[in-house]
C-alpha cells in the first residue's frame, strides 16, 4: 500500500458479494479513481462552518456529536503525537469489512417489515472481532462504523485480545413485541452467518438488545453450524452465559471510581453521584455507587428525572427498581424534566444513555466535578473543549464503560474451556482488569513526552499504539 495524501484520493472500493449481504472490504488495488467510502478526514473549515479551532487540542474540532467524527478526530490526533505512518493511519481510518444486509421479519399481525441491518469489523489484529449489537430506530452505517473503531481502541486498553465491531439493525425497536425480536434476531444470524463465529466476530447486546437476544442468535448459529455457546455473549446463564454479565459496565464503573477516586480529587464516601440513564448501565451503576458509600442524588430515564428524597436514594428502593427493571418514575423523589439531570449539581455526573447528551446547547449548565462515560461518546468535541477549560475531569468511554467487553471476554473464555466462574471471581478479575487499566492509565498522563494530556488523549495513545503494535508484528503494515 502507498503512503501520503497524494494516494489517498486515488483509492478504490471492492465490492464482494455474499449470500443477500453487501460486503465492503478496505478500499485498496488499482490506484485510479477515486473511492466512494473513502473515509473521513477532518479539514480546517471557512469561519462559520461546522469546524472550530481547539484551544485545548490545537486542531480543528467539529460540533458532531457523530461517534465516527469524534473517534476521528482522536485517531488523527493520536497519529501526531505518535507520529504514525500515514500508511498505519489509513488502515485504521477504515474498516476491514462492512456488511448491510436486508432483514425482512413477519409481524404478529402478519404483514412482512423489511428492516436494514449493519455489521461493521474495524480491526482483528489483536483479536477477533468484538463488538455489540443495537436494534434502535436512528441508527445508521456512520454510527456503527464510529463504534466498532472505538471498540477496536477500547480493548486495546484494556488489554484484552479482541478487534473492534459493531452491529445494529435499524427498526422501531420499542414497537416490536417479544416474538418479532426474536424473528430478527435470528434472520439477522442467517445474513450475517458468514462473517461472525466464536474465532472470528462474537456478538453482544446492546441498546435494545438483550440476553434474550443473544440465545435467539446462538440457538439459530446452532441450526447452521452446530452448538457452539462462544459464538455470541451476554447469553442467560442456563444457555453458557456468566455471573455478572448484566449488571457488567454499572459495576465496572463503581470499581474504576473506586480506584481513581484519589486522583479525581473525590471522596468515595458521601460523593454526589447523577446518572443519566436508568437502563442496563445506569440502575446497576446506581445499586453499585450506593453499595460503595456514595449517595446518588438524581436519575433519569428516556421519560423523565427523579431528584432522590433526602439527597440520596435509599438502596433497598434501588435494588427493588433494578430486580423488576422498573423506569425511573418508580422511584420515590421529586420529578423533573429529563434534560434537567445532566444540570443536577453532583460531584460525579455518569451520561449512561446515547452519545452527545453533553453539548453545546448545554454545557454552560453542567455542575460537576467529574464525568465517567458510561454510555460511549457522551460528550461532543466542543463540550469537552468547555469542560476541560473549566477544570472538569472527564474519564472516557474507552475505560470507563469497558466493563462490559470485560465480562464478555470472561464469557468467552469460560465457553471455550468448558470453564464456570463463580460470581464472586468474575467481580474479582472484572476488578482486577479495571484497576490494571487505571493505573496504565493513570502513569501515561503523569509521565507523559511532548507536554500534558488529558485521561482521552491517553487512553487514545495507549489504545492506537497497542493496535499499531500488532499490525506491525503481525506484517499488516
Amino acid at each position: 500500500m502507498g503512503s501520503g495524501s497524494s494516494n489517498q484520493s486515488r483509492r478504490v472500493a471492492v465490492l464482494v458479494v455474499m449470500r443477500t449481504s453487501t460486503v465492503r472490504n478496505r478500499c485498496h488495488g488499482s490506484w485510479s479513481s477515486p473511492c466512494k467510502w473513502a473515509p473521513i478526514r477532518l479539514r480546517k473549515r471557512s469561519p462559520g462552518g461546522p469546524f472550530l479551532r481547539s484551544v485545548r487540542y490545537g486542531r480543528p474540532i467539529t460540533e458532531s456529536s457523530s461517534p465516527h467524527a469524534v473517534v476521528a478526530f482522536h485517531l488523527e490526533a493520536a497519529g501526531e503525537r505518535l507520529k504514525l505512518a500515514e500508511a498505519t493511519l489509513d488502515l485504521l481510518r477504515s474498516s476491514e469489512r462492512e456488511v448491510q444486509v436486508q432483514l425482512p421479519v413477519e409481524r404478529t399481525d402478519g404483514s412482512t417489515s423489511v428492516y436494514t441491518g449493519y455489521r461493521v469489523q474495524h480491526n482483528a489484529a489483536r483479536g477477533p472481532f468484538k463488538g455489540g449489537i443495537r436494534f434502535h430506530p436512528d441508527v445508521d452505517l456512520d454510527v456503527v462504523q464510529g463504534l466498532a473503531s472505538l471498540m477496536t481502541y477500547k480493548c486495546a486498553l484494556v488489554n484484552i485480545p479482541f478487534g473492534g465491531a459493531k452491529g445494529a439493525v435499524r427498526c422501531p425497536a420499542g414497537e416490536l413485541d417479544a416474538r418479532e425480536r426474536g424473528r430478527l434476531a435470528r434472520v439477522l444470524t442467517r445474513r450475517l452467518a458468514d462473517v461472525i463465529g466464536p474465532e472470528r466476530d462474537i456478538p453482544a447486546p446492546d441498546i435494545g438488545t438483550d440476553e434474550t437476544t443473544m440465545a435467539h442468535m446462538m440457538d439459530e448459529w446452532s441450526h447452521i453450524v452446530g452448538p457452539t455457546p462462544a459464538v455470541v455473549t451476554g447469553k442467560p446463564l442456563v444457555l453458557g452465559g456468566t455471573y455478572g454479565r448484566r449488571d457488567a459496565v454499572g459495576r465496572g464503573l463503581a470499581q474504576l471510581f473506586s480506584y481513581a477516586a484519589d486522583e479525581l480529587g473525590v471522596d468515595v464516601e458521601g460523593a454526589r453521584i447523577a446518572i443519566q440513564g436508568f437502563g442496563k448501565v445506569g440502575a446497576a451503576a446506581a445499586v453499585a455507587f450506593t453499595r460503595l458509600g456514595c449517595k446518588v442524588v438524581a436519575v433519569s430515564d428516556a421519560d423523565t428525572a427523579v431528584l432522590a428524597p433526602g439527597g440520596a436514594f435509599d438502596l433497598i428502593a434501588l435494588e427493588e427498581a433494578v430486580a423488576r427493571q422498573e423506569p425511573a418514575e418508580a422511584l420515590p423523589g421529586d420529578r423533573i424534566a429529563r434534560d434537567e439531570l445532566l444540570t443536577v449539581p453532583c460531584d460525579v455526573l455518569i451520561p449512561a444513555a446515547l452519545g452527545g447528551a453533553i453539548h453545546p446547547g448545554n454545557v454552560a449548565d453542567v455542575d460537576c466535578q467529574v464525568i465517567l462515560e458510561g454510555a460511549n461518546a457522551p460528550v461532543t468535541l466542543s463540550a469537552e473543549q468547555e469542560l476541560l477549560e473549566r477544570g472538569v475531569r472527564i474519564v472516557p468511554d474507552l475505560l470507563a464503560n469497558a466493563g462490559g467487553v470485560i465480562v464478555s471476554y470472561f464469557e468467552w473464555v469460560q465457553n471455550l474451556q468448558h470453564l464456570h466462574w463463580d460470581a464472586g471471581e468474575v467481580d474479582e478479575r472484572l476488578g482486577r482488569t479495571m484497576r490494571r487499566a487505571w493505573d496504565e492509565l493513570h502513569a501515561a498522563v503523569e509521565h507523559q513526552d511532548g507536554g500534558p494530556r488529558t485521561l482521552r488523549e491517553a487512553a487514545y495513545d495507549l489504545g492506537v499504539q497497542r493496535v499499531t503494535q500488532a499490525m506491525a508484528l503481525r506484517r499488516a503494515v
